[in-house]
């Protein structure tokens, strides 16, 4: 049976059209450096005159991945995590029903809501894939519909199915008739309070939730702003639309060396509250942030000034 990949292994996860001719090279051959998750996505990438075109495209492909069997590339690194995007709930069962998704991590679940729940698991549920729901829609706006949601998932059967949420930065500022200027983060307009809603109704039912996409490619510097800010609001990951981001992100997602040593001192100590690195760390409050950082720098590492410690910590404290 598959085994559903932790949030932190997603690292930055890059959409990439269904049509796309060079997918098996990417996956198999390394061809995008770095690269540790991807999406075939049938949905916005793809217009609606070439979906037979990429729903043809994608079967061929993953009989290829199927076929090639191996978790490892051919270059020797490990094969990306493999997710595909249909464009809907029959899209969806027509994949699962025809196409051999053995070589599959998971679904991405557009336009995700407490209604398309039960049309979803019905399809996923015979299946071994994990699911990523993506909130993307009108109700993502009322906390009240989102805690509905959050409550109905975690006593779901599919609670242990669901690898993280995706946050749809660019649908949800569609539906409000804004895209994010230029030089601004996402937190700088309303996607900074829907951001902060989420995680708070989210995250407090210990769900992951993934940061969405800067589609300003060139501005790097507004990435790595952003990145910031999505770790700060306990973002997971990150969507990537192009390569050059991906090396950015990774950086990002690695621990720190205070934070990786706090977590450690933390989950080993006896003390009920102590002193560390000129903070109070409080084992009754801060234990899951703990775990959590150790989860991260498990799959994202750490910082290269902690490099010569790491075998010495990791030997300190293992995650189940």
């Amino acid at each position: 049976m598959n085994v559903i990949p932790s949030a932190n292994q997603l690292g930055a996860t890059l959409y990439m059209p269904a049509t796309r001719q060079d997918i098996v090279d990417i996956v198999l051959r390394n061809k995008i450096v770095g690269l540790r998750s991807l999406v075939l996505c049938l949905e916005d990438s793809v217009s609606e005159r070439d979906i037979p075109f990429a729903i043809e495209n994608l079967r061929s492909v993953l009989q290829t991945l199927a076929e090639a069997g191996a978790a490892v590339a051919d270059s020797g690194h490990p094969r990306p995590l493999v997710f595909i995007r249909p464009r809907n709930v029959p899209m969806g069962r027509y994949l699962v029903n025809t196409a051999n998704l053995s070589a599959v991590a998971g679904v991405i679940l557009p336009k995700f809501t407490h209604t398309s729940l039960s049309e979803w698991w019905d399809i996923i549920s015979p299946t071994q894939l994990g699911m990523m729901p993506t909130l993307e829609t009108e109700e993502v706006f009322d906390v009240q519909r989102m805690t509905q949601l959050a409550d109905k998932l975690k006593s779901h059967p599919c609670r242990e199915r669901i690898i993280a949420l995706r946050i749809g930065g660019n649908d949800l500022m569609n539906l409000i008739s804004m895209r994010r200027p230029r030089d601004f983060t996402l937190y700088d307009g309303p996607m900074g309070y829907v951001i902060k809603m989420l995680v708070s109704v989210f995250g407090s039912r210990n769900f992951y939730l993934t940061a969405p996409v800067c589609e300003h490619i060139d501005n790097l510097e507004l990435l790595e702003k952003e990145l910031a800010l999505d770790l700060a609001h306990g973002l997971i990951g990150k969507t990537a639309i192009h390569p050059t981001q991906i090396e950015h992100i990774h950086r990002a997602l690695m621990v720190t060396a205070r934070d990786y040593d706090d977590a450690l001192h933390i989950l080993n100590s006896n003390q009920a509250v102590f002193k560390s690195q000129g903070a109070m760390c409080e084992p009754a409050t801060h234990w899951r942030w703990a775990v959590n950082i150790l989860e991260r720098a498990k799959y994202n590492g750490i910082r290269p000034e902690a490099e010569q410690n790491t075998k010495t910590h990791l030997t300190c404290f293992r995650i189940a």
